[in-house]
């Protein structure tokens, strides 16, 4: 098997795609073997690649948090459902920068109909990250309010659409006219540059004075008090990465105000269980809008396993509008 190995920490060039011989053991318990189409490249990727993400115990030492393929093996006691031949995407807690990857059946989503099997393997992680943050976590509801930042990224694209779909007002900030463009065609209602525009200022002024309800958040410590000040009455800022940073100095008098909240999580730690019942409503209700075509994966750009290095590169110039895939 060919997989994709982090030499040691460093940039983009420690990524090496290698044979690693077997690589897997066969499927334990409620597990299945995927043979991998195409893999997600995600941020939290190239965090792992620095050295500050390691792998959860047990999970596979390559990267990679989703991919898509099809089902080459079970192991004892997997759901009926589930068959040798199923084209399915998958929720990973590694190890889809690989020719094969053994997945918790809990994992699995089968690939919605009208979506080809490659362009699947961008929708698990943006599917379930923003389902159980700002959906399950922060009661986003529809005629409410919904800034995203970031809107040209994976996340973004996705949160948009979905979004969109179920009545919300989208507010998102990004750092180009081509991106924006990318988000308004998309359906999101007010674009700020945030380079050239001050979105708290522009927030307040598309509300009338009084903010957004919720906020989803990739920049951290940099944005926190611009947050707080976007919020409206019960707002609620939910946090999912640092790129700005993790440490900062806020003023929480506006929390306490205007009854504010802060949450934040990530997917890759969770529980098997937790997973598995984020994966199931993701399904019940996410999966039913992009069968419709409401809800698209937006793909950039896709790239050979042997250029994981190239894909990870575009990643962080942060050039892409939606998703990077690897191609085994």
């Amino acid at each position: 098997m060919r997989a994709v190995v982090i030499a040691r920490a460093g940039g983009p060039e420690v990524l090496e795609e290698r044979d690693v011989g077997e690589g897997l053991p066969p499927p334990g318990e409620g597990e299945v073997l995927v043979g991998v189409s195409a893999a997600g490249v995600n941020r939290a990727d190239t965090v792992q690649r620095q050295g500050r993400y390691p792998a959860p115990p047990g999970a596979s030492p390559y990267p990679g948090l989703e991919c898509s393929g099809t089902i080459l093996a079970l192991g004892p006691n997997v759901p009926s459902r589930w068959a040798v031949g199923d084209q399915v995407c998958a929720l990973l807690s590694g190890g889809g920068y690989a020719e094969k990857v053994v997945v918790p059946a809990g994992q699995l989503l089968p690939v919605p109909e009208g979506v080809s099997l490659t362009d699947a393997a961008g929708l698990p992680e943006v599917a379930c990250t923003v389902w159980s943050t700002v959906f399950v976590t922060s009661h986003l509801s529809p005629s409410e309010s919904f800034l995203i930042h970031g809107g040209s990224s994976g996340i973004g694209t996705f949160a948009i659409q979905i979004a969109k779909h179920l009545g919300i007002k989208v507010f998102v900030t990004a750092g180009s006219e081509e991106k924006l463009a990318a988000c308004k065609g998309l359906g999101a209602d007010v674009c700020i540059n945030y380079k050239t525009e001050d979105f708290v200022a522009r927030v307040k002024e598309e509300t009338n004075g009084k903010g957004v309800d919720v906020i989803l958040d990739n920049i951290g410590g940099l944005y926190l008090q611009r947050n707080l000040n976007s919020l409206a009455v019960d707002g609620r800022l939910f946090i999912i990465g640092f790129q700005g940073g993790a440490v900062t100095e806020v003023n929480l008098q506006p929390m306490l105000a205007r009854r504010l909240t802060i949450q934040a999580a990530g997917l890759r730690n969770r529980s098997l269980d937790n997973k598995a019942l984020i994966v199931s409503e993701v399904e019940k209700n996410v999966w039913p809008a992009v069968v419709q075509g409401k809800v698209k994966p937006v793909i950039y750009k896709t790239f050979p396993l042997s250029e994981a290095a190239e894909a990870h590169k575009l990643m962080e110039e942060s050039s892409h509008i939606g998703k990077i895939l690897l191609i085994p």
